[in-house]
């Protein structure tokens, strides 16, 4: 969780993102020493024990993805399949609308560089 954390941190810091909270349910690897550490200042919120609706969210972009991108089409391989999520990525968050927040993910983070083309 840790050198997850650490590479998320860097790319959203990259992406001229503040993080100032982060959202974790209360798996073991979000309540060690070292995730804590390597937090840091940042706030860490935990998710309430047995309330999916918490996760609603990740759960909607977890169904989206097997359905528009894992299991949208027949891939060769893994190797064509993972060569497929970056530009879907690139499509969900800067060119696909979302009617929950009436535009793009990209949109809702007014400081992210031009780089939605």
């Amino acid at each position: 969780m840790t050198a997850f954390w650490t590479r998320a941190h860097a790319w959203f810091t990259d992406a001229g993102i503040d993080v100032k909270a982060v959202m974790t349910d209360n798996g073991t690897g979000y309540r060690s020493h070292a995730f804590r550490d390597a937090l840091g200042p940042i706030r860490h919120v935990r998710t309430r024990p047995y309330r999916p609706q918490t996760n609603g969210k990740v759960e909607r972009l977890n169904r989206t993805l097997l359905e528009e991108w894992a299991y949208a089409r027949a891939y060769r391989s893994e190797t064509e399949r993972t060569a497929a999520f970056a530009p879907w990525l690139h499509h969900y968050n800067h060119h696909r609308p979302h009617t929950a927040i009436n535009g793009t993910p990209a949109s809702r983070a007014p400081n992210l560089p031009s780089h939605n083309t």
